[in-house]
């Protein structure tokens, strides 16, 4: 380090100041700095940071074994955001969410002595394992119950998602939406089942049986193939894009057309969404604002800032494309 402020022709200190992110450093310094570091090839010990500074820049991440899309991509925005404030993420994946696995991860974190703990617990098993963790380590959940107290939570609004897609629908002039949603047990297919069913009580209109998948194509397509075979079904919201789709391919295979017959919206706005056929109108969740949350709560409770239980909420905004239409006369 005393090298790298040589070559910059700075202090020892606005090194340090430059490689901890500190905002009081003047820009034109700061490229001195990163330049000569890049010069140098100079890398933080960061087994001797912790040392000095008595705080690791490891932060541990829980989550799901999945490719589902919206926890994925929550991982990666995440890391991103940790990388770029000098942290290094350490993920554990558990093969269940339920209260051993996520109690034994987040062990394994402490073990690894952490700086803190990100736990993305979107079932109620997750999030209730969080209030056997010791107030030791720093915790955030994401996508944990947003009705429990005593935790700081990141969540997007599940509810103001569903209720903007069924209210669309709505718009386009359908009398009812029926429902395709995710696992009971999730924390988000909820939230996506009241917001669906508050949009149909505001606007007096039927609310349909709900039908149940788990969060894959096949699921939507099964439950597809019984609303295609119901000539009342106009209009069909889905808990996800992955669903959506399914219930795309059993209405063209019954000869229901989207949208001239069927209007579909679906959730999460996978990248693959414009490609449906036709292209999916959906809700798109800001996962790198739910990130940069996390890890701005995350940081305020490893530097005991903020009050006791902090939650922040992301609102998510509906894109429309071209699978919403007015129903057949």
């Amino acid at each position: 380090m005393s090298d790298v402020a040589k070559l910059a022709g700075v202090s020892h200190q606005t090194v340090s100041r430059v490689l901890n992110g500190h905002p009081n450093v003047r820009r034109q310094t700061m490229l001195r700095v990163r330049a000569a570091i890049q010069e140098l090839g100079y890398r933080p010990n960061r087994a001797a940071r912790t040392l000095v500074t008595g705080r690791s820049q490891l932060i541990g991440v829980v989550t799901q074994n999945s490719t589902l899309y919206g926890p994925s991509s929550l991982l990666a925005s995440f890391e991103l955001a940790a990388a770029a404030r000098g942290f290094v993420v350490s993920v554990r994946r558990v093969r269940e969410l339920d209260r051993s696995s996520i109690t034994a991860a987040v062990e394994h974190h402490r073990d690894q002595r952490v700086a803190g703990i990100v736990v993305i617990a979107p079932t109620g098993p997750a999030d209730e394992a969080l209030s056997e963790v010791p107030g030791d380590v720093p915790l955030v959940a994401v996508d944990g119950d947003p009705g429990r107290r005593g935790a700081a939570l990141v969540t997007v609004d599940q509810e103001a998602g569903a209720y903007a897609a069924t209210a669309h629908l709505l718009a386009a002039g359908h009398r009812t939406v029926w429902h395709v949603s995710g696992p009971e047990d999730w924390f988000d297919a909820a939230g996506r089942v009241r917001g669906w069913q508050r949009a149909l009580r505001e606007a007096g209109a039927e609310v349909p049986p709900v039908s149940t998948g788990d969060w894959s194509a096949a699921s939507g397509y099964r439950a597809g193939q019984l609303l295609a075979r119901m000539p009342e079904v106009t209009a069909v919201f889905a808990a996800n894009d992955h669903q959506a789709l399914g219930v795309l391919r059993a209405l063209a295979e019954r000869g229901r057309r989207v949208p001239d017959d069927v209007s579909v919206v679906g959730f999460d706005d996978v990248p693959e969404a414009p490609f449906f056929i036709p292209p999916l109108t959906t809700v798109r969740p800001d996962f790198d604002a739910v990130a940069e949350q996390t890890l701005a709560l995350l940081l305020d409770r490893m530097a005991g800032r903020g009050d006791g239980a902090p939650s922040r909420t992301i609102t998510p905004a509906l894109v429309e494309r071209a699978s919403v239409a007015p129903p057949p006369r």
